[in-house]
């Protein structure tokens, strides 16, 4: 059997950096064998500059979203974003599957071997059909309306029956987000989240929180602008994510995208009532939230409370790039105290973990496909702007 030789300056494995004297062994079709020291590597060995780490898993994409590229001014906040979207998302299929197409090149060239994609339609369906990356296709639910809950699952229900036998992807029936979810939407879906991963965003406003404590704030304008009569909310007099969170008890992952405006106590009351054997992950997409809300996530709040911590990119409706080279760049510029080894572990291995991929990809172990990056012109151990990747394997 033939195998393949890569040495770099550093190795980043999914949980540890190694030096430059180690080689990474793969055979021909990319499995990984074996990390080795250069001693014993013997001929052939590939010599490149720069690190080499697994391919990326971006947590959190709206591939369908992409011919939206550019259509959307920034810092329009939130709720004239969401309108937007619902309003002037419809373009010829022919421009919207290209569009596809050229967003999926992209990352694949930005070295992501598996995403997390939003999906309301099916336009993603044929790209996703070649095989290029693994998907896990997280099927949105919204309807805030309790009369239309039953039509709005039967739709997500149906597209769920489409994706589920799409090879090498996983799919999942998810909430969009609190405030476009009602009570009666919520119980059709729950029996759907058992032992699958579930997706929403999450505290991407302030008006979010707002509007479930006081039932005040923007979203009353959200509302009003899509004519939804809103008289029959109670408001929960508790954040969002603490009147929401017990649905999704039965989950065996939980990826809370966003939380721009996530506080300590609600940090606290995840922690305590995370179901046993569930894993809680807090999605990052720093370039969105800047896009769409001029805001940072609690980035450092996350880190002192040791969240597990995972990374998307939005959608190019809310992102210049689906690159989560990018998106690490902007985490390193804004929190320079984050080190480049644990921001690679968001990117690599808790993603993978998150969409319970990790038995094929986010680390170098035995038995994993993971995909080689090599990312070069990092300068004294962090990125610089012109750092770059480039898929090798």
């Amino acid at each position: 059997m033939h195998f393949h030789k890569l040495q770099g300056d550093e190795i980043f494995t999914g949980t540890k950096m190694l030096t430059g004297n180690n080689v990474i062994v793969l055979k021909d079709d990319g499995a990984f064998e074996a990390i080795i020291e250069k001693q014993d590597a013997g001929e052939d060995v590939q010599r490149v500059e720069g690190l080499l780490c697994p391919g990326f898993i971006n947590a959190h994409c709206h591939l369908e979203l992409s011919h939206m590229y550019g259509l959307i001014p920034e810092k329009t906040g939130l709720v004239d974003f969401v309108f937007r979207i619902v309003t002037e998302r419809h373009h010829s299929e022919e421009k919207i599957l290209n569009f596809i197409a050229e967003a999926e090149a992209k990352l694949i060239t930005a070295g992501t071997v598996a995403v997390g994609d939003i999906c309301n339609n099916s336009t993603t369906y044929n790209q996703k059909q070649k095989g290029n990356l693994s998907y896990y296709n997280f099927i949105e639910a919204s309807g805030w309306l309790p009369p239309v809950s039953v039509e709005r699952f039967a739709r997500a229900k149906k597209l769920y029956d489409h994706f589920r036998h799409l090879p090498n992807n996983k799919s999942a029936i998810i909430p969009h987000a609190p405030y476009s979810v009602s009570a009666e939407l919520w119980q059709l879906m729950i029996p759907y989240f058992t032992n699958n991963t579930i997706s929403i965003h999450n505290q991407e406003t302030p008006h979010e929180d707002e509007f479930f404590e006081k039932g005040t704030g923007d979203f009353l304008r959200m509302y009003n602008k899509m004519t939804i009569d809103n008289s029959f909310h109670v408001p929960s007099k508790q954040s969002s994510l603490k009147s929401y969170f017990q649905n999704l008890s039965s989950a065996r992952s939980v990826i809370l995208v966003h939380n721009t405006f996530t506080k300590q106590s609600d940090i606290e009351f995840v922690k305590t009532h995370t179901s046993t054997g569930q894993l809680i992950s807090f999605c990052i997409c720093i370039n969105a939230n800047q896009y769409i809300e001029d805001a940072l996530p609690p980035l450092d709040l996350f880190k002192k409370n040791n969240c597990d911590i995972i990374l998307g990119t939005d959608s190019l409706a809310s992102n210049h790039s689906l690159s989560m080279l990018d998106e690490m760049k902007t985490v390193q510029q804004k929190f320079p105290s984050t080190a480049l080894e644990e921001m690679l572990q968001w990117a690599t291995l808790n993603g993978a973990v998150a969409l319970q991929m990790d038995d094929k990809f986010g680390s170098f172990e035995k038995g994993k496909s993971p995909g080689v990056n090599l990312i070069q012109n990092i300068i004294n151990g962090n990125l610089s702007e012109a750092s770059a990747v480039r898929k090798i394997f």
